[in-house]
C-alpha cells in the first residue's frame, strides 16, 4: 500500500467508518477545564512538528488504500507509520504528545481534522470556525475560545469540502456560500473566501444524539409542566402551528418536540435546507433542497418543494424554516386541509412573526392586496409559539399566542401563556415563570373538543393560572 500522493487529494476522500479517540487536552467536558484548555494553547514548535511528520506520512503512505479498511485497522496502520518517522527523525516528544499528534493526524486523514474531539462532545450546541487559528463553542449557553486549530486555511478548506461533498454539494470560490449537513444531521454552514476574507468560516450546528422530548423542556424549566400540557394538546388537535424565535433560541427543537404529537396513522412530509428534522413517525417523506449545479442549472428551491408537497398526498407538512417565498405555498396548504402543519421562522415576538410573513408573501413577488394576504394569514395559522434565548444563555418558551380574527385590517392575537421575568438569581441566572393570561376558552375550543380534549385543555389552563 506504499505510494507517494498529494495531501488535498488524501483530504478529498473520508473513511466511510470512523471511531475517533479524543486528543486529551479536549476529552474533559466541564466547563473548568474546558476554560483552562482554552487557556493553554500548544507551542508553534508542536504544529511544526505535526506538520513535518505528516507532510511524511504522506510521502510514505497510499492513503487511498486506508480507504477501504476498518477503522481501526487504518488507524493502526497510520499509527505504526508515525512511530517508525518518529524515531527515525528522532523527534523529541513525550508519550502524551505523541499519542495526540497520532490522534490528530488520524482525525486529519480519516474524519473532519481537528473538530473531531468537539463533534464527539454532546454538550456542545455550536462549533463556529473563523479561519484556521479561531475556534469557538457554545456550551451551556456561553461562548467559548478553544485551543483547538487547524494547520492552515487550506486545511479548514479540505475539511469544509469533505463535509459538504458527502452530501453532494460543492463550495469554492465560484460557490462560495453553501449549506449542508453531517450525516448525523448536524446542520452546517460554509462561506469561503473570497466572501470569507480572514479564512473559510465554517458553522455547524451539532444534532443531538439523544432526541429531546416536551418532558425534557419542562426540565430545563423553558416551558411549565401546564403550559407544556397546552403544547401537546395544540399539537394533538392539528392546530397549524407557526414557532417564533431568534438565532439559538431552540425553534427547531421546539418544533421535534411538538412533531411527537401526531399520531403514527398520519403521513408527514418535511422540507428544509438541510434535513435535521427528527421525525420518529412511520410514515414520513424528508425532503431537501438542492442548490444548482456548475452550469447554475438544477436548483430546488424551499418553494418548489412545498408546491411539490401538495401532490403527494399530505396529511402534515412541516417546513424546517420560512424564509421567502415558500411563505405563500405554506399558507395555502394550511388552508386547504392540511390541518396540523408547522414551519419555524425568524422573528422576535408573535407580532412580528405575523409581519414577516406578510412581508415575505409581499417580496415574493405575489401582487396581493395587504387585506388578502393578512386575511389568508388568519384563516392559515392557528398558534404562534415564541421562542426566546435569554441574557443569561437559558431558552425559554415565552409566550403561547393564539390568531383569532381581524378587526378591520389588523389581525387579532391573544396570548393564553407568557413568562414573565422576576429578576436574576446571585449566579446571574433568570428567575422566572410560566403564566396563564386567564383566557379560559381560547379560540381553538372547538377544535380541541373534536378531539374530545377539552377537559384536559380547561385543566392545563387553570393549572398555568395557578
Amino acid at each position: 500500500m506504499f505510494g507517494k500522493r498529494s495531501e488535498s487529494a488524501a483530504l478529498a476522500k473520508p473513511a466511510t467508518e470512523k471511531k475517533v479517540v479524543t486528543p486529551a487536552p479536549s476529552a474533559a467536558p466541564s466547563p473548568a477545564k474546558e476554560n483552562q484548555a482554552a487557556r493553554a494553547e500548544p507551542s508553534s514548535e508542536y504544529y511544526d512538528t505535526k506538520a513535518t511528520i505528516f507532510n511524511a506520512l504522506f510521502e510514505t503512505i497510499d492513503v487511498s488504500a486506508l480507504a477501504g479498511m476498518q477503522s481501526d485497522k487504518a488507524r493502526e496502520e497510520i499509527r505504526t507509520i508515525v512511530d517508525e518517522i518518529i524515531a527515525i527523525r528522532n523527534v523529541r516528544l513525550s508519550v502524551a504528545e505523541q499519542n495526540q499528534l497520532i490522534t490528530e493526524i488520524c482525525d486529519d486523514i480519516l474524519g473532519y481534522g481537528p473538530l473531531e474531539p468537539l463533534l464527539m462532545r454532546d454538550d456542545i450546541a455550536d462549533i463556529m470556525v473563523n479561519g484556521a487559528k479561531h475556534v469557538f463553542i457554545e456550551t451551556n449557553g456561553k461562548m467559548i475560545k478553544t485551543n483547538i486549530r487547524f494547520r492552515d486555511n487550506t486545511q479548514l478548506m479540505n475539511i469544509c469540502q469533505r463535509i459538504v461533498s458527502q452530501v453532494g454539494r460543492r463550495v469554492d470560490e465560484a460557490s462560495p456560500i453553501c449549506d449542508a449537513r453531517l450525516l448525523d444531521g448536524s446542520r452546517v454552514n460554509v462561506i469561503a473566501p473570497p466572501l470569507s476574507i480572514d479564512g473559510p468560516a465554517l458553522t455547524i450546528r451539532k444534532f443531538k444524539k439523544d432526541k429531546l422530548r416536551l418532558a425534557d423542556l419542562v426540565g430545563f424549566k423553558s416551558i411549565s409542566p401546564a403550559g407544556a400540557r397546552v403544547l401537546e394538546i395544540i399539537g394533538a388537535c392539528q392546530c397549524n402551528i407557526v414557532i417564533s424565535g431568534g438565532t439559538g433560541s431552540g425553534k427547531t427543537t421546539l418544533l421535534n418536540c411538538l412533531t411527537g404529537f401526531i399520531h403514527p396513522d398520519e403521513r408527514i412530509i418535511t422540507c428544509e435546507d438541510a434535513a435535521e428534522l427528527q421525525l420518529q413517525q412511520p410514515h414520513v417523506v424528508r425532503l431537501e433542497t438542492r442548490p444548482p449545479n456548475l452550469e447554475g442549472k438544477g436548483k430546488i428551491t424551499m418553494s418548489d418543494l412545498v408546491k411539490n408537497c401538495l401532490r403527494m398526498r399530505p396529511e402534515r407538512i412541516i417546513v424546517g424554516e420560512v424564509r421567502g417565498p415558500e411563505a405563500f405555498d405554506l399558507l395555502q396548504a394550511m388552508n386547504t386541509g392540511h390541518d396540523g402543519s408547522m414551519g419555524t421562522l425568524h422573528a422576535n415576538s408573535p407580532r412580528e412573526a405575523l409581519s414577516r410573513l406578510e412581508s415575505m408573501i409581499t417580496m415574493g413577488g405575489f401582487s396581493l392586496p395587504a387585506k388578502t394576504i393578512r386575511e389568508m394569514i388568519v384563516g392559515s395559522v392557528d398558534i404562534i409559539v415564541q421562542a426566546t434565548r435569554l441574557r443569561d444563555g437559558s431558552r425559554r418558551i415565552t409566550k403561547i399566542t393564539e390568531v383569532i380574527g381581524m378587526e378591520g385590517d389588523v389581525i387579532v392575537t391573544q396570548d393564553l401563556i407568557v413568562y414573565e421575568m422576576d429578576g436574576e438569581d446571585a449566579n446571574g441566572k433568570i428567575i422566572g415563570e410560566h403564566k396563564s393570561t386567564g383566557i379560559a376558552r381560547p379560540a381553538f375550543w372547538d377544535r380541541a373538543r373534536y378531539f374530545n380534549l377539552e377537559k384536559e385543555l380547561a385543566q392545563a389552563l387553570d393549572e398555568a393560572g395557578s
